[in-house]
């Protein structure tokens, strides 16, 4: 598994903007690119991270030219929302210790 690493930098009072077009953009990508879906997560300030979880780096590299064109309107929605959007980490997966549940005895 490949998972990358985005790293958000909102302007302030876009927020609601920003998410709406990531969500939108997101779920475009994992319909018709084979993506294994996304994360976001807020970090401090105005600072937002995601992750998102590919089958192979290749499928990562190759997305992209199966999209709807109504992915433009979501990606332009994040990019007029944030002062800068960087990938910061593109991952092979080497142990997966990340369970779905609590153990308790």
């Amino acid at each position: 598994m490949f998972y990358v690493i985005y790293h958000f930098e909102v302007i302030p009072g876009k927020e609601g903007e920003f998410i709406e077009g990531w969500e939108g953009l997101t779920n475009l990508i994992y319909t018709h690119e084979g993506s294994y879906g996304s994360r976001l997560h807020k970090s401090s300030g105005n600072s937002y991270l995601a992750y998102a979880a590919w089958p192979s780096s290749s499928h990562f590299k190759e997305a992209g030219a199966n999209l709807p064109p109504t992915a433009q309107g979501f990606r332009d929605k994040m990019r007029q929302s944030c002062i800068k959007i960087t990938t910061e980490h593109e991952l092979e997966l080497v142990v997966d210790l990340l369970k779905d549940s609590i153990h308790t005895k």
